[in-house]
């Protein structure tokens, strides 16, 4: 059964479906399209309240807890992960290889798709922006706005940009990088000085939530505002003062650090309740799941493994390396999920077991034993080390029940907030309360079992954001801005070129918008 071409395939919906799909959680009804055009797609310029448009704005990221598009985008492209072909599983034509070895074309689907996806965001949150008059709805939406078009500016280098006043024969402008990052921090300052951090869950975006984006993007600007695509880039005081005000404002919101041994409890099923670092992102509860985290560990898990799984994506054993043995995040047995069916938190490597301890083995009979070793274009079954950083809960029989994926889905979380601050600090800032880059980075590195630093180099602040943030879609943002992202790795033996630090615009797109210029190298 080749699993992963069966879901693949699911994500090629027709056009006017996806776009009836949207307006229906807008509207509760589909409207006439009037079209709005990025590439070749349109959306919905119907008139519902803009309370109501708002869900359909939140609605829109749930993109994000996808396998492919922006996630793939942002970690397939990285030293964090790869998507083997297994025999005649996970070809897809090549667009998870293609993705690693950084081969990618203007006509790559997962380029393309995630370029509608991004640009939807954009364009509904400022429909509902256009309309409201409630300033928390129109908070809210620039918040919106600015995660969607801040994902286009990293990823792409250029923003499209439709006044939804204008008429519909009109092209849509072009923000050119650094216009677009001062829009993106115009929208966030607005949401900060507008929404509060009483919010009842991370679904909702908070004063919290707009501070530490306001830290990434401030943290990311040398590389938005570069006058060479890929560098070098040169970190100005001010951005890094910047970078330190809004995580010292997160810091007084009160969001704290898990403690020793809990690292996984911000993943865990039960975040919803129990995390003290997650500022925003999808929430879930048992009654309802908007957006499941479920392919975070379905896309790893072997068919023979309970649940079972699409036998997929692996990391890379040299990441894997990164970590010391003592490190909780490397993989523990996690209570309540290990006891009941075998299943490690993290990276699992070597001979996996099942309810019971039950010796797995593949569907050839061999025994089911995750190695380090892992070829792209032909891997067995059993090849490469797997990540299960998110997990399903199980029932107290063994059995894992279909909607045991109530897990809040994270986008943005204190751990990456306190390590930005550590990075501005080390690139010249100024931090007013008297902290070191070590001493923060200590502060998570620590109590996780991990290194203790007496002093931290930029190889440090990278290594760390990597063992504390894998697989929650920033590696290829941080490797861009510490210049390693076109580096060789596993599977992909020599350096690229710089250009590949941003993505082409979608050939379909260049050719219906005079405004868009495409990337060079494309």
């Amino acid at each position: 059964m080749q699993v992963s071409n069966k879901i693949f395939s699911m994500k090629r919906i027709t056009v006017k479906l996806a776009i009836c799909s949207l307006a229906l959680i807008a509207t509760a009804g589909c409207k006439k399209l009037n079209e709005t055009v990025y590439g070749s797609k349109s959306v919905d310029d119907g008139g519902a309240s803009s309370s109501s448009d708002l869900n359909g704005v939140y609605s829109q990221l749930f993109g994000q807890t996808d396998q492919a598009n922006t996630y793939a985008l942002q970690e397939h492209s990285t030293d964090e992960m790869m998507g083997p072909t297994r025999g005649t599983d996970w070809g897809d034509f090549g667009t998870w290889r293609k993705l690693h070895t950084h081969t990618w074309t203007p006509s790559h689907n997962q380029v393309n798709d995630t370029w509608d996806q991004l640009n939807i965001g954009v364009y509904r949150a400022t429909q509902v922006i256009d309309r409201a008059t409630d300033n928390s709805i129109k908070a809210q939406a620039r918040f919106l706005r600015a995660y969607f078009m801040f994902q286009i500016v990293d990823l792409y280098g250029q923003a499209p940009f439709r006044d939804p006043a204008a008429p519909n024969s009109s092209i849509p402008k072009v923000y050119a990088r650094p216009e677009a990052t001062n829009f993106i921090i115009a929208d966030l300052r607005f949401a900060d000085a507008n929404l509060t951090n009483s919010v009842a869950n991370i679904g909702v975006a908070s004063k919290a939530a707009a501070d530490a984006l306001l830290a990434k993007v401030y943290l990311n600007k040398a590389v938005y505002t570069a006058g060479t695509v890929g560098g070098p880039f040169t970190f100005a005081k001010s951005d890094m003062d910047s970078v330190i005000f809004y995580a010292n404002a997160v810091t007084a919101a009160g969001y704290t650090l898990e403690p020793a041994g809990k690292y996984f409890q911000d993943f865990a099923w039960d975040n919803s309740d129990q995390s003290r670092g997650n500022i925003f992102g999808i929430y879930n509860t048992p009654a309802v799941v908007k957006a499941s985290a479920k392919n975070r560990w379905k896309m790893g898990l072997h068919y023979n493994q309970t649940p079972d799984g699409w036998n997929g994506f692996t990391t890379l054993a040299d990441f894997y390396d990164s970590f010391q043995a003592s490190d909780e995040r490397r993989g523990v047995a996690y209570p309540g999920l290990t006891d009941k069916v075998g299943l490690r938190a993290g990276f699992a490597v070597g001979q996996q077991y099942g309810p019971g301890g039950k010796v797995l083995k593949q569907r050839g009979g061999q025994p089911l034993v995750f190695t380090r070793e892992v070829n792209l274009n032909f891997s067995t079954e059993a090849q490469g080390i797997r990540v299960f950083k998110y997990f399903p809960h199980p029932n107290a029989d063994g059995t894992v029940p279909d909607n045991s994926e109530d897990n809040d889905y994270v986008i943005l979380r204190y751990a990456d907030v306190l390590l930005m601050k550590a990075e501005a600090i080390f690139r010249g800032g100024t931090d007013p309360l008297g902290q070191t880059p070590a001493a923060l980075m200590n502060l998570i590195s620590v109590p996780r079992g991990g290194k203790t630093y007496a002093a931290v180099t930029e190889s440090d602040i990278l290594a760390e954001r990597g063992r504390e943030l894998y697989w929650e879609g920033w590696r290829r943002n941080d490797l861009i801005r510490f210049g390693k992202f076109n580096d060789p790795v596993d599977q992909r033996p020599n350096q690229t070129d710089k250009t590949r630090t941003l993505y082409p615009i979608p050939q379909r797109a260049v050719d219906t918008n005079p405004n868009l210029k495409q990337n060079a190298g494309y």
